[in-house]
């Protein structure tokens, strides 16, 4: 390499991004709300890994499907020869969880998960190759009223995070035996309108032709309209169960549309299906989506246990978040230290400790390469923290034991300025936070 020329400078894979600490406060209002609203709700953390062997999507997600076939990251582990993948949804891993670890034995199981997911698409606004998603499983539930229950918390977290252009889809597509008899009917409708299928629409026609429902193809909308509903092929129990929950759902002023195209390609999926759309994202409109899995866990060796759940994508509701006008918050700490000198460096230190053993955030002044800086120029970073004070050690307040509190955050003109003992300077603080301003030791000044 010659001695002139730079190393070239190493980027991030596309559709893998950074979170930066400008949004990342978005994320940590989101989740800490997503979190607490769960936890409200009686639901239990679980994290599974990142990586798991291939097999188990190809049984849960279905071998066929574009997400095995062409989405996955998958390789070969070079030390024994396993097929693992980077996992491309979270359902599954939270069931062979319980499975494995039997979680199920004293009576069902309220959880919730987050973290990357990981598929290989064409990143655009809102699908991204490394993503983000949010999510709860009910394991062990049979009724309409956990399938219920899961809407409105998702209703409570749009509540709670001020998104308001968020509807509720539903639909059921009932069980293995009704899907098969609508199975027959859709095919032999979709084979008379052939000449109008596309592409996608025609290589599913035999293997996956529910997914043909929901196509976005404007020419084949007209004809999908008129093809068999799966709703007209519910069993009474599939019916009830649909019955049950919108009965809830009504009770509890929670409106929704009945969507009749809305389907799940996968098989596993049965009864209730729904999705929280937006209008807002473009083509990538579904923030979450959910759906019922009784059969899941038999498929995966288990006795027959039913199953529930949602994911949502973090990523999508943070764009939601900020077209609602939720921005990154400006302050980084409470408190911001200024000094000048080695000894009030020292001091600096020991304070800075000190207002941490208090709860609170604080920022310490740390020198730049074009050196520690003058009052007016820290005070300046002081101020572009967002803290609401700043305390000021130099050499006069080294000698007499005291240090500066200045008030940030007051109107222009009302913000003061105390000379408070150095071990009373805690104290002072806490009780401006609070509200309740001590006055025994100190000297105010404007």
């Amino acid at each position: 390499m010659s001695e002139n020329k730079k190393p070239e400078k190493i980027v991030g894979i596309k559709g893998m991004n950074d979170i930066l600490p400008a949004d990342a406060h978005l994320w940590e209002i989101f989740e800490n709300t997503a979190q607490s609203i769960l936890q409200s709700y009686g639901y239990q953390n679980i994290r599974t890994p990142v990586v798991e062997e291939t097999r188990l999507f190809a049984r849960a997600i279905g071998a066929v499907t574009d997400i095995v076939e062409k989405e996955m990251y998958s390789f070969t582990d070079s030390m024994n020869g396993d097929q693992l993948t980077l996992r491309p949804e979270g359902t599954a891993g939270v069931v062979r969880a319980v499975l494995e670890h039997n979680l199920t034995y004293e009576g069902p199981k309220r959880l919730w998960y987050k973290g990357q997911m990981f598929r290989h698409e064409r990143p655009q606004r809102g699908r991204y190759r490394q993503f983000h998603q949010f999510g709860a499983e009910a394991v062990g539930f049979a009724g309409p009223d956990i399938d219920a229950e899961l809407i409105m918390l998702c209703r409570r977290l749009w509540d709670d995070l001020g998104l308001q252009n968020i509807r509720l889809e539903l639909n059921s597509i009932g069980d293995a035996e009704e899907r098969a008899r609508h199975r027959v009917d859709l095919i032999a409708y979709l084979e008379k309108h052939e000449d109008i299928l596309d592409a996608e629409a025609k290589r599913r026609l035999h293997s996956n032709p529910l997914r043909i429902l929901d196509t976005k193809n404007p020419a084949m909308q007209e004809m999908v309209n008129g093809a068999p509903k799966l709703l007209d092929y519910l069993g009474d129990a599939s019916r009830a169960h649909f019955d049950g929950l919108r009965k809830i759902l009504d009770r509890n002023n929670v409106p929704y549309i009945v969507n009749t195209r809305l389907v799940r390609g996968i098989d596993y999926y049965n009864r209730t299906v729904f999705e929280w759309v937006t209008d807002e994202l473009g083509a990538q409109g579904t923030v979450c989506a959910g759906g019922r899995y009784d059969p899941l866990i038999e498929m995966f060796g288990g006795k027959p246990t039913p199953g529930v759940g949602f994911a949502m994508g973090i990523e999508r509701l943070i764009e939601l978040m900020k077209s609602a006008g939720e921005t990154a918050a400006p302050n980084q700490c409470d408190v911001y230290l200024v000094h000048q000198g080695e000894e009030a460096q020292m001091q600096a230190f020991i304070l800075g400790e000190r207002l941490r053993d208090a709860g609170l955030d604080v920022m310490l002044h740390c020198a730049t390469p074009a050196g520690a800086g003058s009052f007016k120029s820290q005070m300046k970073k002081a101020d572009g923290s967002g803290a609401a004070f700043a305390v000021i050690i130099g050499d006069d307040e080294v000698a007499n034991n005291t240090a500066n509190v200045k008030a940030l955050r007051g109107e222009e003109g009302e913000q003061q300025q105390a000379t408070v003992p150095f071990d009373d300077v805690v104290d002072h603080i806490v009780d401006l936070v609070v509200g309740d301003h001590g006055h025994d030791h100190v000297h105010y000044h404007h």
